[in-house]
């Protein structure tokens, strides 16, 4: 079984690297300090550059470290990009669901994240800013639709209200640590001289099909 917890005295098996992209000001920042450190900050301001969280878990007793890129949407910072996805196996396109045009630049951020990370890195759709209903500018349907269409994972979340974050985060990299698990020998002939698997910077891995993947309905999407 998965869960959250573990004994963190225990040496690390995995290190998956998961990126956050999207336009400014959709809630990325705050969805990583709510996955990362439970906390939500009113005053937050836009990232600067490039950051990184980490929070250790347990995924069927083994030891994963998640490392969670955040970086601003602004185009200025653009060039950091190809560093920015360089080993990624998962990523969480995000956008607010209160502005549709965040919505509407994301067939271009999946199209960038294709264009510079492995092409069958673990993607899901993440639609934040529920709690503000009475605002919806994207219907859950638009979204289920373009989730479905490019064959990624759903979900809706307010980081506000810690809605479907923790969830959404762990249905990634549960779903990372399923593929790369199923990859043991491989992984095993491909250790670098530190011990780290070459699956976790970025080797090809197999998504699943489109009927193994996860779409969440309603108004704030939540966990069947």
């Amino acid at each position: 079984m998965s869960n959250l917890y573990g004994d963190f005295n225990q040496k690390i098996d995995y290190v998956f690297k998961v990126v956050l992209i999207g336009d400014s000001a959709v809630g990325k920042s705050q969805l990583l300090a709510r996955f990362a450190r439970n906390e939500f900050s009113v005053d937050s301001k836009a990232t600067i550059g490039v950051e990184f969280q980490t929070k250790t878990l347990a995924i069927d007793h083994k030891t994963v470290k998640a490392q969670i890129w955040d970086t601003a949407g602004q185009e200025r910072y653009r060039a950091v990009t190809s560093a920015y996805y360089r080993g990624a196996v998962g990523a969480m396109l995000v956008y607010d669901m209160t502005k549709r045009q965040s919505f509407d630049h994301m067939a271009r951020w999946l199209e960038e994240l294709r264009g510079h990370a492995d092409k069958n890195i673990v993607i899901m759709l993440i639609g934040n800013k529920c709690d503000l209903g009475s605002l919806r500018a994207v219907p859950t349907e638009d979204a289920q639709e373009f989730a479905q269409r490019e064959n990624l994972f759903f979900m809706e979340t307010s980081a506000l209200e810690s809605t479907n974050v923790e969830t959404a985060f762990f249905t990634v990299l549960t779903e990372i640590y399923r593929i790369i698990s199923k990859k043991t020998l491989t992984a095993n002939d491909e250790l670098d001289p530190n011990g780290s698997s070459g699956l976790l910077k970025g080797t090809r891995i197999i998504v699943p099909n489109q009927e193994q993947r996860t779409e969440r309905k309603g108004g704030c999407c939540g966990s069947s």
